[in-house]
């Protein structure tokens, strides 16, 4: 293919990839003029400031990230974005520019392995979720210039919606050489764990993730004995290092060449350290579920006897942490679904008291309850709770050619 962008227009009228890439580029400039307007000073400059961190310096690369991410991703209070508040003003757009700006609320954030150029593009693999990019820039081939087969780029990418397969890239764009590899795969390891929402835009990974926590649970409840737990912090802590231990001492095992008896580098340090919130707690509960993965909840055992002896309910101590249990949106329905279960007789008096309803009856009125006060868990598809890595970061993470 001598050229891979397509000629001026498809056939039925339709715009073709070197239209919808010039119109990108018009749309991107006014989005951005709306973006930065006084309407939206409120949200944007907090985040540029946090981004700058105290000593208020901020390079143009990562405020322009900043930025990206508020006009296309960034949630306002009513829940839009704002392209999405861009598309509803602006009349005029045709519906190719709609479908094309509203596309790019599907960014990929990501980490790139050049793969090879074709035309104007490049081929990109993205080494956090595992899957090939054709890309472009709306500014043209020379946004790729001096980039080589094997070297790397940090970026966001977008899709031309009406283009199936091309990709442009949104924002700042950070290029790396093939040399620094080994960091790069550190930085990408790092984003598919602290982020695996990345990861699992791949299918595959998914059901991997699905597999790879199903056989951790196992051996998880084959070590511990149960799949829930409530220790004190410290012996919480110990025991998931005693596991994570046992794990990477049975994974080594089943390296063939490892020399026998060999002691692994970094098993005496720990592998698991609790948040001071939770290290803080009386007891913690070690919850590791088939659907929500490996869990720790503060005071759980104070709450476990709270179903346990309903007379409880009216102390004020217990309430208050039934109600956090209720309130917070960093704990899921799993815990109260859990307790509730262990407690059929006891369920209905301890919620009757602290909600004041004596007609309430969890069997009737529990799974309402719970997606009222946790609608944010039911919002969302459940995804594993292990992030796996595809087979190319591995290589560069192990340095292997």
């Amino acid at each position: 293919m001598a050229d891979a962008v397509q000629g001026t227009h498809q056939g039925g009228g339709e715009p073709s990839l070197t239209d919808l890439i010039e119109r990108s580029a018009e749309l991107k400039g006014q989005l951005v003029t709306f973006g930065r307007s006084a309407r939206f000073d409120r949200w944007l400059t907090p985040l540029l400031l946090e981004a700058a961190g105290p000593e208020r310096q901020l390079d143009e690369g990562e405020a322009i990230r900043v930025i990206d991410h508020f006009l296309l991703r960034y949630r306002l209070l009513d829940g839009s974005t704002v392209v999405d508040r861009f598309v509803a003003r602006r009349k005029d757009l045709t519906a190719v520019d709609r479908e094309m700006l509203l596309g790019w609320r599907d960014a990929v954030e990501g980490i790139f392995e050049i793969q090879r150029k074709e035309g104007d593009a490049v081929v990109l693999l993205n080494l956090v979720d595992d899957l090939e990019y054709r890309t472009y820039s709306n500014v043209g081939r020379v946004a790729f210039r001096g980039m080589s087969k094997g070297s790397f780029l940090h970026t966001c990418l977008v899709p031309v919606h009406s283009a199936g397969g091309a990709w442009l890239v949104s924002g700042a764009m950070s290029s790396y050489p093939k040399s620094s590899a080994t960091d790069i795969a550190q930085a990408a390891l790092r984003l598919a764990t602290s982020r695996p929402e990345l990861v699992f835009r791949n299918p595959v990974k998914i059901e991997q993730g699905w597999q790879q926590m199903r056989e951790d649970r196992a051996a998880f409840v084959d070590y511990c004995g149960s799949d829930e737990l409530v220790l004190p912090p410290t012996a919480a802590e110990d025991l998931l290092n005693a596991y994570y231990r046992h794990r990477q001492e049975a994974a080594a095992a089943r390296q063939p060449g490892r020399a026998r008896g060999r002691r692994l580098p970094g098993l005496d340090l720990p592998l698991f350290e609790l948040p001071q919130e939770l290290a803080d707690s009386d007891s913690i509960g070690v919850i590791y579920d088939e659907v929500d993965g490996l869990n720790f909840y503060a005071d759980y055992g104070m709450l476990r006897e709270l179903f346990a002896n309903p007379v409880l309910a009216g102390r004020r101590q217990h309430q208050d942490l039934l109600r956090t249990y209720l309130r917070e949106e960093s704990i899921a329905p799993l815990p109260i679904r859990r307790l509730a279960a262990a407690n059929p007789e006891t369920v209905d008096v301890v919620f009757r008291k602290l909600l004041r309803k004596p007609e309430f009856i969890w069997s009737e009125h529990g799974e309402a309850l719970l997606r009222r006060r946790k609608s944010w868990y039911y919002a969302n598809e459940p995804r594993p709770g292990v992030s796996v890595i595809g087979d190319r970061l591995r290589v560069l993470l192990t340095g292997r050619r």
